[in-house]
Parts: C-alpha cells; sequence; structure tokens
C-alpha cells in the first residue's frame, strides 16, 4: 500500500520533470481564494499539452492542436486521460514530442 506522503512525493517528482520539460503552471482560484487547481501548459510544435491537477485522486492531461480555441475544454484532442494524479502524469511524460500529423 502507497502511504499519501510517498504518493504527494512521487507527484512532485513527475512535476519537476515537467517543469524540466517546459510546462509553466498556474494556479487558478476559486471566489474565496483557494486553491482551485494546479494546472500545467506547454506549446510545442504544432500542440499544446495541459494538465490540471484537482486532486490526488483527480487529474486531466490533454494534448490537442496548437489552433485548439479553448485549452481547458478543448473541443479537439488527439490524446486525453482522467484519473489519479501520478497515473495521468506517467502517462503525459510517455508521450513523444512528435507533431500531429
Amino acid at each position: 500500500m502507497t502511504s499519501p506522503v510517498d504518493t504527494t512525493e512521487r507527484a512532485e517528482v513527475r512535476l519537476r520533470e515537467l517543469i524540466a520539460r517546459g510546462f509553466q503552471f498556474l494556479h487558478p482560484t476559486d471566489a474565496r481564494g483557494e486553491l482551485a487547481a494546479v494546472v500545467g501548459v506547454r506549446a510545442h510544435d504544432n500542440v499544446i499539452d495541459v494538465v490540471r491537477l484537482h486532486t490526488e485522486d483527480d487529474a486531466v492531461a490533454t494534448r490537442m492542436p496548437a489552433d485548439e480555441q479553448n485549452v481547458l475544454a478543448p473541443a479537439r484532442f488527439s490524446w486525453r486521460r482522467r484519473g489519479p494524479a501520478c497515473s495521468v502524469l506517467d502517462e503525459l511524460l510517455e508521450l513523444p514530442d512528435d507533431r500531429i500529423a
């Protein structure tokens, strides 16, 4: 069984890997000023990668064309995963940096 501390440390390592790859992170807040999510964005080649971390068990990552109008709710995407943060981050890190054809 993985402890919450282990999960947090694993997620932190993966977030640092994303930063090393060029992701920039935002920390939007709700109306009360509380953290609503951690959002990472990286534009490269002809795609945009976005990851949103709501909780340790609720993360969403998406790869979409660079001309997508709404990166937080894209109408088109080539890849998307939702689930526990560590699993989603692992899959995002495994994506090739190839262009969308």
